[in-house]
């Protein structure tokens, strides 16, 4: 029986520079999961500049790992400036927004409260 893979969409047993695993592309945001279960998400994205993610709470903690350039983060109202080789935080179930100042690459690490079965 195969053991499933927990970690995909990213070869095993070599070493990678996370911020070249995802492109920057003129207009989008692009993105390249890592993980994704019930505990844990692990995504990579790309923003162009002036790109971002709308208003929306994450059902768990979600800490942004900026690998490229500059974020401005809107988190329950209070905005925070991060460029690379900085992290922030943002608190389950708290209102936030994404907007690229310049050209980004993140790590987004979000972990969830498994439930009670």
């Amino acid at each position: 029986m195969d053991k499933p893979e927990l970690i995909k969409n990213i070869s095993f047993s070599e070493a990678h520079v996370l911020k070249d695993l995802v492109d920057y592309q003129k207009g989008r945001v692009l993105s390249r999961t890592l993980a994704q279960n019930d505990a844990l998400s692990l995504t990579l994205f790309a923003f162009d500049q002036g790109e971002g993610l709308s208003t929306h709470a994450a059902s768990g903690d979600a800490m942004v790992q900026v690998l490229d350039g500059e974020v401005s983060l809107t988190i329950g109202g209070k905005e925070v400036t991060a460029k690379s080789g900085e992290v922030v935080v943002m608190p389950a179930d708290i209102p936030h927004s994404v907007h690229a100042l310049k050209p980004f690459k993140m790590l987004l690490t979000v972990v969830k409260k498994l439930k009670s079965k």
